[in-house]
């Protein structure tokens, strides 16, 4: 596969330490990084086969976007400004039961080409036709965990089941690494709790975790109380299902104390949407309370049809921002525990937090790289509060995903960019005509 060194450029590795190093070397061998060197210390004998000046920039880890529906870019501004239940019954779901197959792939494509030039080097998704998201990361060159979504509403929900579990037998580690599997029920009001059972069953068959959507709203938890006398968290953590490994537990707006306790007993990873919550008035979800618990919290945009976009710095700045405001204290969530959330603690709640969400020796090397030489983001001060607060997506110039450029200077590689838009125009047309 080939190395790159990276000169000269400032190096966040959002280490234990959240080391920052200015103007150190970088070298990527293969899949992996292979060293770090702060100025001047780089030995005399470390070449590679390609070099990328980086003066002037920074390199962070790759953003891990841990909740999404990537192929929701089809329906990008669709169905604004409604609440969660109504947009999705009323719009979303009905434009969903005309999707094909190829809709899919190329509505993956527009994420994967849209998150690569964010610098999100890896994403986590729940969505149809889980098969063609799959080669949509192939083809990409991005880094995805898939999950086909269950819907227990759905007359052969079983059938689906047990092809999403044939699917993440047959795909997990496929191109690469780059692909990890899990599965997918879509949240516990759409699955009954006899699916669910089945969903742990196949999940420990195959060696794979759980993404699913919980205490998304308050509606859901008042529903799961008056009809069990417990929160979906506590049904959950009963049945067994929190036991997989990992799961990754999108959005946990409404949470009582309790249900912080047993998230944190049971190591859940918790995905924090802040974006789509506000726009879909879902609530504030509680995240200090969550990490001052010891709570596993990483970072997602969610579908692109409910935030609307797939930016993961913007998703930094206002998982900063929101708690700020919301509980009166300038404190909470700062610059550096936020943009831990978008690289370690995705890494950490999906885990897969031995490979990436840091920059070090033996990593692997996905990463970003921002061009600091703009007005909005000089004189830099404080390189960790710029890149939450100040730095935007089109600040990234070059990302490498497994040792692989997949943006360089500026420009997508391995992707017919044309071709995606043309795509996606003919088949949106289709879709909602």
């Amino acid at each position: 596969m080939g190395s790159w060194l990276i000169e000269g450029g400032t190096v966040v590795t959002m280490d234990d330490a959240r080391t920052v190093l200015p103007r150190a070397d970088l070298l990527i061998e293969g899949e992996e990084i292979a060293g770090i060197w702060p100025e001047g210390k780089r030995p005399a004998d470390v070449e590679a086969e390609r070099k990328l000046q980086a003066d002037g920039m920074v390199v962070i880890p790759g953003l891990i976007n841990a909740h999404t529906h990537a192929a929701m870019t089809l329906l990008r501004g669709y169905a604004d400004d409604m609440p969660l239940m109504p947009w999705l019954k009323e719009r979303i779901w009905p434009v969903e039961m005309k999707l094909e197959e190829e809709d899919v792939y190329w509505g993956t494509m527009l994420a994967a080409m849209e998150m690569i030039r964010a610098g999100v080097t890896c994403f986590n998704d729940m969505y149809h036709y889980f098969e063609a998201t799959a080669r949509a990361v192939v083809d990409s060159g991005i880094r995805g965990v898939v999950s086909g979504v269950l819907l227990g509403f759905l007359p052969d929900a079983e059938e689906r089941l047990a092809k999403a579990v044939a699917f993440a037998k047959e795909w997990n580690g496929a191109a690469d690494g780059r692909l990890v599997t899990m599965l997918g029920p879509h949240a516990l009001y759409t699955c009954p709790e006899n699916l669910l059972s089945k969903v742990l069953a196949g999940a420990e068959e195959a060696g794979v975790g759980v993404h699913i959507h919980l205490s998304e709203t308050a509606q859901e938890v008042e529903d799961s109380k008056q009809q069990t006398g417990r929160t979906p968290v506590k049904r959950l953590a009963e049945m067994g299902l929190l036991d997989a490994r990992p799961v990754l537990a999108a959005h946990c707006v409404h949470l009582t104390e309790e249900d912080i306790a047993l998230l944190v007993e049971h190591g859940v990873g918790v995905c924090h949407n802040p974006g789509s919550n506000m726009k879909l008035a879902s609530g504030v979800a509680p995240v200090p309370k969550l990490l001052e618990a010891g709570a596993v919290v990483g970072l997602g945009t969610d579908g692109p049809a409910s935030n609307n976009n797939l930016d993961m710095l913007e998703e930094v700045q206002l998982a900063a921002l929101l708690h700020k405001v919301h509980t009166g204290d300038p404190t909470v969530v700062p610059a550096a525990a936020a943009l831990e959330m978008a690289t370690r603690g995705s890494a950490r709640a999906l885990g897969m937090d031995d490979r990436l969400g840091q920059i070090k020796a033996g990593m692997k090397a996905d990463l970003a790289v921002l061009d600091f030489r703009r007005p909005h983001l000089f004189p830099p001060h404080d390189i960790i509060s710029h890149l939450v607060y100040a730095a935007r997506a089109g600040d990234v110039r070059t990302v490498f995903i497994n040792g692989r450029p997949a943006l360089l200077d500026g420009r997508v590689q391995g992707i017919d960019e044309e071709e995606v838009y043309a795509q996606v125009r003919a088949r949106v047309e289709r879709l909602v005509s």
